[in-house]
């Protein structure tokens, strides 16, 4: 099984495909400065909740690797320089926070614990890389548990990108579908084209086609027509950030997709680590990123601005929107299912009531 790692921490460099330029071209890209992957994160060059927590944590090992100095003072305020500026990139995808805070506490651990900057730099190295790699072992171990809810012959319809490209490989949702086909399952796909950068029409279409899945296309506006014609059998798309209650921040569109999954009696699954439950957040708190007008007035195509509607238009554009759990059926994680009430059993899964 051939995995693809949109974004990997080789020697003192951080390596990425670029996803904006997907399906028409495979650009990787590669920089020592964690600044210019900042950027990347924002623009999305790099994208989706858990590959954004990834870029995160190889950023603050680039600032380790790059700190010129050998004071373990210095190399500490270097890492929090760092920190402070990736955590502005992306305000809604939690991993991107929880990434963060973790490097940053073992830093802070080997720190305290041997004094030495050489010390804290090599362990801020191997805690990016050990993100990287469990969040792997996660989506492949959620592939294998989602997959038992998908039966031979169904229709799957997903929203977005949730894919390898989306990960640090194999992915959520996708890596569920991708499991189900692993197992020899015959099913397809429908997927959104998610307007308004098209990460289905460009993204999870590559990455199906590139593994051989049937995949089908459709507009964000087919989804009624696809459920009452009895096309689709279940739902799966990702997350962003879930909060105990049961709400999740995802993709722009999700929402209206569970109204229409519940109203034809379709299940609506969502899939994500548990690094992408959100404890402490409650639902007045949940920001909600509101992205550049242009996105909307321009086709996403990366090599000139070709405007679709007039270039003054007012636009609003925020990047995701929030689902309520009454629509969810059930959350797909690494340490299994969780279904209503989600306040309880997110707890359970996330091991909240223990001492």
């Amino acid at each position: 099984m051939e995995i693809l790692k949109p974004v990997d921490l080789i020697g003192s460099k951080v390596k990425w495909i670029d996803t904006r330029f997907i399906p028409w071209e495979e650009i990787w890209r590669e920089t020592e400065d964690y600044r210019r992957l900042a950027k990347a994160i924002k623009d999305l060059e790099i994208r989706g909740a858990p590959a954004i927590g990834v870029a995160a944590a190889f950023g603050l090992a680039l600032a380790a690797l790059h700190y010129p100095g050998k004071d373990l003072e210095g190399l500490m305020r270097a890492l929090e320089e760092a920190k402070e500026v990736l955590s502005k990139t992306r305000p809604t995808a939690v991993n991107l926070f929880w990434a963060l805070e973790r490097v940053m506490k073992k830093a802070k651990e080997v720190a305290e614990k041997t004094g030495s900057a050489e010390e804290v730099r090599e362990a801020v190295v191997q805690e990016a890389k050990k993100i990287q790699q469990e969040d792997i072992d996660m989506n492949i171990k959620m592939g294998r548990i989602g997959a038992k809810l998908i039966d031979h012959g169904d229709t799957v319809l997903t929203h977005c990108n949730t894919g390898s490209l989306a990960t640090a490989g194999y992915g959520t949702a996708l890596g569920v579908i991708r499991s189900a086909w692993e197992e020899g399952k015959e099913i397809s796909v429908i997927a959104t084209e998610t307007r308004p950068v098209d990460q289905g029409a460009r993204l999870t279409v590559w990455e199906l086609k590139r593994d051989g899945i049937p995949v089908r296309l459709i507009s964000d506006t087919m989804v009624g027509y696809v459920m009452s014609e009895g096309l689709v059998d279940k739902v799966f798309l990702g997350a962003d950030r879930i909060l105990l209650s049961g709400h999740f921040a995802n993709k722009i569109g999700t929402y209206q997709i569970a109204v229409l999954a519940k109203h034809h009696g379709v299940p609506f699954y969502t899939v994500a680590p548990t690094s992408t439950v959100d404890p402490k957040t409650t639902l007045d708190q949940l920001v909600i990123e509101e992205r550049h007008p242009d996105e909307v007035r321009c086709c996403p195509y990366p090599y000139e601005k070709i405007y679709v509607t007039v270039p003054d238009v007012d636009v609003l554009n925020p990047a995701f929107d929030v689902t309520p759990p009454e629509l969810v059926t059930g959350i797909v994680t690494e340490r299994g299912i969780a279904y209503p009430p989600y306040y309880v059993s997110l707890r359970r899964l996330l091991a909240l009531d223990e001492g």
